[in-house]
C-alpha cells in the first residue's frame, strides 16, 4: 500500500511540475552516435540563430588574450576578473577540440612605474621583477591556463617594439614636432581641450584640471617629441566600424569609439623626451626619447604571437590576428582606436573581437587603493577556495554593467547553486546504499531495461521525457552562449539545470520507488536516477573551463573516463562506463565537493570547527 500511495504522489508532484518542461513526442532517447551534439543543436537549442560549435579546421590557434597589467600597484579582483575571463575562453576552445593560446602579463614601462618606483626608493627593474611576480602568482592561484606570461621588458619583446616602430617610420607615419596639451600621468596619455574639465575631488575637496571622461588629474606639458599620423587613418577607422558594427562587445561601446573618432581624434605622441620619462623604450633613432607607453604595451599581442619572426604566409600558426581581445572599458579608447589605427598603417590584420568589461566596485563605490576600497584577489581566493570565486566572479560579473562585490551575496549564491544545487546532487546520485550508479548507468543501455521502461505510467514518463529534452538542450544552449561571448549566461545556464535536477529528484523520490515490489516503479526510479546522472555528467563536462578544479573532481566521483570529457561527449546517452567512482565522494555535507562555510560549521558543530581553525593556524582556542 505504502508503494502505491508513494507512486500515486510522485505521479502528482510531477504533473504539477509538467508544464516547465518541454514535451517532445517521444522520450526513448537515441544511441550516442546519432544523438551528436551538433544534431541536439539544431533540434532543442532555445538560440537557434547561434550555429552549433565546430572545431577550427586550419592550423590557427583561438588566440585569447587579457589586457596587460601596471605593475604601479598590486592586483585586485578587477585584474583576476580579466584574467579568469580569458581562461574561460581559451579552456572552453580546448573542450571543442580546438588548439588554443592564451597571453597575459605586465605593461612594466611608463612614467606611472617610473613614479611608483622612485616612491619605494628601489631601481625600476627590480620594482617591476618583483610586482610581476605578483601578478604571475595571482595567474597561478586562479588556475589561469595562459600559454605565454609576457612582461614588456622582455627582449623579445623590445626587439618586436623596434621593429614595430622601424616599419612606421619607414611609412612616413611618423613626424617630429612640438606638442602640447593636457597630459594624464595615472592614464599614460594626453587629452584634448574639449576632453578636459575643472574637476573638485570628492573626498579632499582639492580642485583642479582633469579628463572629463576618467576624472584623472591632467597637466599642461610642452614638449618635443614624435607624432603618428593617426588623422590620416581617420576615414579608414570609420569605414572599419560601419562595417564591422558587432567588433566590440557589448555593441553600445562601439558609438563611444566612433564619436570619439569623428569628433576628438588628433595625431597620436608616441615618444616623451628621456629627461621626463626614462624608463622605457627608447626610439631606435633617436635616444633621447623614449617610445609612448601605450605603442609599446600594444605590441606585447604581437610579440607573443611570434611578430616579427613570422615565416610568410604562416603568420596565423602563431595565433594572429587574435580571436578576442577582453580589456576593461577604462582602455577601451586604447585597443580600439589607437590599436586598429596601428595595425592599419602597418597593413596588419585586426583582431577579430574586443569583449569591453565594467569594472568591479565595492559598497557601489568604484575601488580606488588611494581609498583602501579594494578587495584583494589573494584574500578572496584563500578564504572561499579558487574555485567559489571564480564561479561569483563569472556568474556575477558585469560586462555591460558594472558589478558589486559583496561577501553576502557571495556566501547566498554559494549555499544555493555550489552547496545546495551542484554539491546536493552530486552526493544525492553517489552515497546512496539503495542502488548503485554504475548499475543505474549500464542497465539504461540494455534492452530488457528498455523494455521494462513501457510500464512506466503516462504520468511520469511525460514529464522525463520533458527533462530529456531539456538536457538535450543545454550543450547547445551553452555554446551559442559561448559564441555570444556571454560566459555569465554560459555557467547560470549549467546552474539552472542543476537546480532543476534536484528538484526532479526531490519530486519523484527514486530512493522509495526503487524499494518497490512493482517492476513499473523500479523501472521509474531508474529512469529517473539515470537522467539526473546523465544530467549531471553533462553538467560537469561543460563546467570544466569554469571551475577546472571542483569540476574535474566531480567528475572522478562520477567515474567519467578522463578520455570522455569532451565536448562531444556532453550528449545523452554518450557514455555507459561510467558510474565507478575514482575518487571518494564524502560521507556527509562536511566532506561533500562543496563543503559548509566554515561560520555555518561553527553553528552546526557547536565550534568544533572553529576550535579547529584556530588550532591549524596557532591561535589560541577559547576555554
Amino acid at each position: 500500500m505504502a508503494t502505491v500511495f508513494a507512486r500515486a504522489a510522485s505521479a502528482h508532484r510531477l504533473l504539477r511540475w509538467q508544464p516547465a518542461l518541454t514535451r517532445p513526442n517521444s522520450w526513448i532517447g537515441r544511441s550516442c552516435q546519432s544523438n551528436s551534439a551538433v544534431h541536439a543543436f539544431r533540434r532543442f537549442s532555445t538560440e537557434p540563430s547561434s550555429p552549433p560549435p565546430q572545431p577550427l579546421t586550419n592550423d590557427k590557434p583561438y588566440y585569447v588574450t587579457t589586457p596587460i597589467f601596471y605593475v604601479n600597484a598590486a592586483p585586485h579582483i578587477g585584474h583576476m576578473y580579466s584574467m579568469v575571463l580569458a581562461d574561460v575562453f581559451k579552456r572552453w576552445h580546448v573542450l571543442l577540440g580546438n588548439k588554443a593560446f592564451l597571453c597575459t602579463g605586465t605593461d612594466e614601462h611608463g612614467m606611472k612605474v617610473q613614479q611608483a618606483a622612485a616612491l619605494a626608493d628601489v631601481n625600476p627593474k627590480q620594482f617591476c621583477d618583483d610586482n610581476a611576480k605578483k601578478f604571475e602568482e595571482l595567474a597561478h592561484l586562479s588556475r589561469i591556463d595562459y600559454d605565454r606570461f609576457i612582461r614588456t621588458t622582455d627582449h623579445d619583446h623590445v626587439q618586436a617594439v623596434e621593429h614595430f616602430w622601424f616599419l612606421l617610420r619607414d611609412r612616413g607615419l611618423i613626424y617630429e614636432a612640438k606638442h602640447e596639451g593636457w597630459y594624464s600621468v595615472s592614464d599614460e596619455c594626453f587629452y584634448p581641450e574639449s576632453q578636459v574639465v575643472k574637476y573638485q575631488e570628492p573626498f579632499t575637496g582639492a580642485v583642479y584640471m582633469a579628463s572629463a571622461e576618467t576624472k584623472s588629474k591632467v597637466e599642461w606639458v610642452e614638449e618635443k617629441n614624435y607624432c603618428f599620423r593617426m588623422t590620416e587613418l581617420k576615414d579608414r577607422l570609420l569605414e572599419f566600424y560601419d562595417k564591422n558594427p558587432d567588433w566590440i562587445e557589448p555593441a553600445y561601446r562601439m558609438n563611444e569609439v566612433v564619436d570619439w573618432v569623428k569628433n576628438h581624434l588628433e595625431d597620436l605622441s608616441i615618444s616623451r623626451p628621456v629627461q621626463r620619462l626614462s624608463w622605457g623604450i627608447r626610439t631606435p633613432d633617436d635616444p633621447t626619447q623614449t617610445i609612448y607607453v601605450w605603442v609599446d604595451a600594444l605590441v606585447n599581442y604581437l610579440t607573443a604571437a611570434g611578430y616579427p619572426n613570422w615565416t610568410p604566409g604562416e603568420a596565423h600558426k602563431g595565433g594572429w590576428p587574435a580571436d578576442l581581445h577582453i580589456v576593461g572599458k577604462d582602455i577601451l579608447r586604447f585597443h580600439c582606436i589607437y590599436w586598429p589605427a596601428l595595425l592599419m598603417a602597418l597593413d596588419l590584420p585586426l583582431p577579430k573581437k574586443v569583449l569591453v568589461h565594467s569594472h568591479w566596485t565595492l559598497n557601489k563605490k568604484k575601488m580606488s587603493k588611494s581609498t583602501g576600497n579594494v578587495v584583494n584577489p589573494l584574500y578572496a581566493i584563500n578564504r572561499w577556495g579558487i574555485d567559489t570565486a571564480r564561479f561569483y566572479l563569472l556568474s556575477e560579473g558585469g560586462i555591460a554593467d558594472d558589478a558589486d562585490y559583496n561577501n553576502d551575496t557571495l556566501v547566498v549564491k554559494y549555499k544555493k547553486y555550489l552547496q545546495w544545487g551542484l554539491g546536493n546532487l552530486l552526493g544525492r546520485l553517489t552515497r546512496s546504499k539503495a542502488w548503485k550508479l554504475n548499475e543505474i548507468v549500464q542497465d539504461s543501455f540494455c534492452e530488457k531495461t528498455k523494455a521494462s521502461r513501457a510500464e512506466i505510467p503516462e504520468s511520469l514518463r511525460q514529464p522525463m521525457a520533458g527533462l530529456e529534452s531539456a538536457l538535450a538542450a543545454l550543450a547547445p544552449t551553452v555554446a551559442g552562449r559561448m559564441e555570444k561571448n556571454n560566459p555569465v549566461g554560459a555557467i547560470r545556464k549549467i546552474m539552472e539545470t542543476c537546480s532543476l535536477l534536484n528538484e526532479f529528484l526531490t519530486r519523484t523520490q527514486p530512493w522509495s520507488l526503487i524499494k518497490s515490489d512493482n517492476p513499473a516503479d523500479r523501472a521509474a526510479a531508474e529512469m529517473v536516477l539515470f537522467l539526473a546522472a546523465e544530467g549531471l555528467r553533462i553538467s560537469g563536462i561543460l563546467l570544466q573551463p569554469f571551475l577546472p578544479d571542483k569540476a574535474w573532481r566531480l567528475l572522478d566521483i562520477l567515474g567519467v573516463d578522463q578520455e570522455r570529457r569532451t565536448f562531444s561527449h556532453a550528449v545523452l546517452r554518450c557514455d555507459s562506463q561510467y558510474g565507478h567512482s575514482m575518487a571518494p565522494p564524502g560521507s556527509g555535507r562536511a566532506d561533500g565537493l562543496f563543503p559548509p562555510l566554515i561560520e555555518d560549521m561553527d553553528v552546526e558543530f557547536g565550534g568544533s570547527a572553529k576550535r579547529r581553525r584556530k588550532k591549524a593556524t596557532g591561535e589560541q582556542p577559547v576555554s
